[in-house]
């Protein structure tokens, strides 16, 4: 989706284009009791791998797990600074409380909540056009940081437990549940975001529910899938040269971002941290970090992609032949060319047809109202990662 520049009009006058149902108050719920789950999940397969003395990979998961969550409350606490008035400098600080003991996310979940109750169940506030705009706004911004927590945690963790499951063969039944979880949050999170976001945007159309929705989720879980088990191949030949990938891919994109000159957030600290965390979302899947037409981008990283793929494929045969001779090597070499070409048929036929035009959007300047501009947050949705 290319980047909407900014809006003028009012602020009561975009927010027609946006509505928070009881289906988004209802998943809210059970985001937040999956996000429970998923801690739960990561705390007990962090403990059974020091019982079983693997105490590397059980440091892999605390990392994965803190560094996320830390990124996370930076982002979430900065976002409260920016859209905080002066009249609420008191709740800010308890605010800032909160996120120091981590709990930033459960903090954004209880904002939904309590927006989404009002806007279905309260007969006072229901009909009011600010409630439906902060119902909205919040769920943009929980959504957001999902995005951040997917791609920082819990496909790492995907890497990890195929990673194990591919050299060890045999792993308990809370490792599966984890690649399960990891599986489920990377599709839906990602869904969800772009949904999210969509509702947020003035006079954007949301994802339908059907064919567009489902090709949107075949190019992002196959693509994804896909490459996640291309690199644990690599991994399994040579811890060298899955780490050089890592971080030349993840440097490319920080250095793309960077040239690109992101402005998502207001500080240059927070900037540089954004840009760090968008170039290691775009080791895994593409997104259109600015204002600029999607094509010619998009077409070259599912070039290079295509072409990493291939090329790790036949390392393997040259790094490690015993396990390429191996029927889980051939199943899941099949499965990976299989999952590519079904991922980027599905993103040919989302982009072709299923996309929606923002063209109206640029041509309907004469609709808008003079008045008020929107808020860095109506801003910040606009500057986000977009697809």
């Amino acid at each position: 989706m290319e980047f909407l520049k900014k809006w003028h009009s009012p602020i009561l006058s975009v927010c027609w284009t946006m509505s928070y149902t009881k289906l988004n108050f209802f998943l809210t719920i059970l985001g937040a009791i999956t996000f429970l789950f998923d801690i739960g999940i990561d705390l007990w397969i962090t403990f059974k791998y020091f019982q079983q003395e693997l105490p590397v990979f059980g440091l892999l998961t605390i990392f994965f797990v803190l560094a996320s969550t830390l990124i996370i409350q930076a982002f979430s606490y900065t976002w409260f600074k920016d859209d905080c008035h002066e009249d609420s400098l008191g709740k800010l600080k308890g605010i800032l409380v909160l996120h120091i003991f981590l709990l930033g996310i459960f903090v954004r979940c209880l904002f939904v909540l309590k927006y989404g109750f009002q806007v279905n169940y309260d007969p006072k506030k229901k009909n009011c056009d600010e409630t439906k705009k902060r119902a909205v706004e919040a769920m943009t911004d929980l959504s957001m940081l999902k995005c951040f927590k997917t791609y920082l945690e819990s496909t790492p963790q995907l890497i990890l437990q195929i990673y194990i499951l591919m050299e060890h063969g045999q792993i308990t039944v809370f490792q599966y549940a984890s690649i399960l979880v990891s599986v489920t949050s990377i599709s839906w999170s990602t869904v969800d975001y772009q949904m999210s976001l969509r509702k947020s945007l003035p006079g954007t159309k949301g994802i339908s529910v059907g064919a567009p929705m489902l090709s949107y989720v075949f190019y992002k879980l196959f693509t994804l899938t896909s490459w996640i088990v291309s690199i644990v191949f690599l991994l399994s030949c040579s811890v060298h040269l899955f780490t050089v990938l890592l971080v030349v891919l993840s440097l490319a994109g920080f250095f793309w971002a960077w040239k690109v000159k992101t402005d998502f957030c207001r500080t240059q600290r927070m900037e540089f941290l954004y840009r760090a965390v968008v170039g290691i979302i775009l080791v895994f899947t593409f997104f259109n970090i600015k204002g600029q037409r999607t094509l010619v981008p998009i077409s070259i990283y599912y070039v290079v992609r295509t072409l990493a793929t291939s090329g790790i494929l036949v390392f393997c045969f040259y790094l490690r032949p015993v396990f390429v001779n191996t029927l889980v090597f051939v199943i899941l070499s099949i499965a990976v060319v299989g999952a590519l070409g079904v991922g980027i048929f599905s993103l040919i036929l989302y982009y072709a047809c299923f996309h929606p035009s923002l063209r109206p959007l640029h041509q309907s300047k004469g609709d808008t109202v003079d008045g008020p501009t929107s808020t860095f947050r109506s801003e910040r949705a606009e500057k986000f990662i977009m697809s």
